[in-house]
């Protein structure tokens, strides 16, 4: 029978949909740093010599061989050769090539003194609203391939995405973006394993109580759930409950109904199966005006607007924090 982390944690990456359009193999000459402007999410598996990868605003992270890196939610980075001294080039990106190409291999720096080679691709969160359950996410999140916790098939699966895209024919789009799909979660549900107490509400699942509860809600967004109810499926009295979700996942557990009810029914209207009023009441709400004042309080939009919104227009919208 499946864990109670395993559900909930499925739960959420069934939304959070991926689509993945350009795979493209680098090469890193020395003395050089390269700048990727700010855009959707990346992934780069390095596969031979090392390179300091960073965000605009972070600290430089070294790339080893059978490294990975995901790059959830990025405004922007740089990689660069690990090597001490000046910087002689510096290079500004540009990979929007046609994705129905085979692999292009993208140099940056001279013919001579490559210091790194990797895969790296690009994708798009299809469930853009979900964002506001990733915030506990890091934008950049490396899996170290010397890691007890790396299983030997990150790197076949890499391997298979060079192949795949390297002898383009037909289904080789929806394969790739298949892949890519499963690079991306492997390497995510690795790298939240070794996380522990890091994560806020990931963290959550591993604790089997309090996975009940958030599988409850997972599973039944829009039940007349209350603290003392989630206490019960958690087989907690209800302060004690209350304390520990609050303590794990960063925040109150009806606060973090409200931010799960709204994802969902964000992906709902998006898709336009149901109208305004449907998604209220699958949501939980009493009213369709409860139920709009919170969604826009949520994610800056009105729930009418987005149905004819496009998923990158959704992504370029300020979502505030709720916890």
């Amino acid at each position: 029978m499946p864990s109670h982390r395993g559900d909930a944690l499925s739960q959420v990456l069934k939304l959070v949909r991926l689509r993945g359009d350009i795979v493209f193999h680098g090469e890193l000459g020395a003395s050089t740093e390269v700048i990727f402007p700010p855009g959707p999410a990346g992934f780069l598996h390095l596969r031979d010599g090392e390179a300091l990868i960073s965000q605009r605003e972070g600290e430089p992270v070294l790339l080893k061989p059978g490294d990975f890196v995901l790059l959830l939610h990025t405004d922007g980075y740089t990689l660069r050769d690990r090597a001490g001294g000046d910087v002689h080039r510096r290079i500004e990106a540009n990979v929007s090539f046609n994705p129905c190409q085979e692999t292009r291999t993208v140099r940056w720096g001279g013919n001579h003194g490559i210091v790194g080679c990797f895969l790296a691709g690009i994708f798009h969160f299809n469930g853009e609203p979900l964002r506001s359950l990733l915030t506990g996410l890091p934008g950049l999140i490396h899996v170290k391939h010397d890691s007890d916790d790396v299983p030997s098939w990150m790197a076949t699966l890499s391997q298979f995405l060079t192949d795949e895209s390297s002898n383009i024919g037909p289904g080789s789009s929806l394969m790739i973006s298949r892949l890519i799909d499963l690079l991306v979660i492997r390497t995510l549900r690795t790298w939240i394993n070794s996380q522990g107490s890091r994560l806020g509400w990931l963290f959550g699942l591993s604790d089997e109580r309090i996975g009940r509860a958030l599988n409850a809600m997972h599973l039944e967004p829009g039940r007349a759930w209350t603290v003392a109810s989630l206490a019960g499926t958690a087989a907690m009295s209800r302060s004690i409950f209350s304390n520990r979700f609050t303590a794990v996942v960063g925040v109150p557990p009806l606060r973090y109904l409200t931010r799960w009810r709204l994802s969902i029914a964000a992906e709902w209207l998006h898709a336009g199966t149901f109208k305004v009023s449907e998604v209220a009441h699958k949501a939980g709400y009493g009213s369709e005006a409860a139920f709009s004042r919170a969604f826009k309080a949520q994610f800056g939009y009105p729930p009418r607007d987005t149905r004819r919104m496009a998923p990158a227009e959704i992504f370029r919208m300020r979502m505030p924090q709720t916890g």
